[in-house]
């Protein structure tokens, strides 16, 4: 995938929210718009030998990008708790899926990151989704972009999360810090995005959704 941005240009609506608002409105799918019939994402991008099952119904999902509005725009991200049967340990958004009772994507993703975290969405401002996103695992989730009050507090789920962390808007979208990894999976290499960060890994969906994210807002 190419990226659209030269990776050494330092891009001003990285670090004001104003201007990240701006520029995520006029780059994002709308809230009110419906959900597009096939995803053009998903961890099998980067392996097109590995065939996802056809027969398979996935299951809906919705996970929350919060950007942080600081001086330095950040995203505020969680990591699994080691005990979970799935994704333990791993880096993720808050998220989950999208329950029968859920009014919309977008109030599923805020469901759960008030569950998750307890991040109180009347201090959450939703601009628009990124494209829909495919798991391995047989998700579909909806990736909603929000700016979140720096005045927030948050209150963990110790079942699910084990801490929850900022990182630099400008890092995570920066090419530069985006590599390709690979691992033996079901008896197959596959490749993977990888955002190392000081002792952090981000890898997996959630890398894939900011290389997506990258993609999307510096799109001409």
């Amino acid at each position: 995938m190419m990226d659209s941005l030269d990776p050494g240009v330092d891009v001003p609506w990285q670090h004001s929210a104003t201007a990240f608002a701006i520029q995520a409105l006029a780059r994002l799918r709308p809230l009110s718009a419906p959900s597009p019939s096939a995803p053009p994402r998903s961890d099998y991008d980067l392996n097109p030998g590995l065939v996802p099952p056809a027969d398979t119904p996935l299951k809906p999902a919705a996970v929350l990008i919060p950007i942080v509005a600081r001086p330095n725009l950040t995203v505020l991200l969680t990591q699994r708790t080691a005990s979970l049967a799935r994704h333990a340990g791993q880096i993720a958004f808050p998220g989950g899926r999208i329950e029968p009772d859920d009014a919309s994507p977008a109030a599923a993703a805020l469901r759960e990151a008030h569950e998750e975290i307890g991040l109180d969405p009347t201090l959450v401002n939703p601009l628009g989704f990124l494209d829909t996103y495919r798991s391995s695992t047989g998700y579909l989730i909806e990736p909603l972009v929000a700016l979140v009050n720096p005045a927030h507090t948050l209150t963990l789920d110790p079942g699910e999360v084990a801490e929850a962390f900022e990182v630099p808007l400008a890092f995570l979208l920066d090419a530069r810090n985006r590599q390709t990894h690979s691992r033996l999976w079901q008896g197959a290499e596959r490749h993977f995005y990888a955002i190392p960060y000081e002792t952090r890994y981000i890898w997996g969906v959630t890398a894939g959704i900011f290389a997506n994210m990258h993609e999307r807002l510096n799109q001409p």
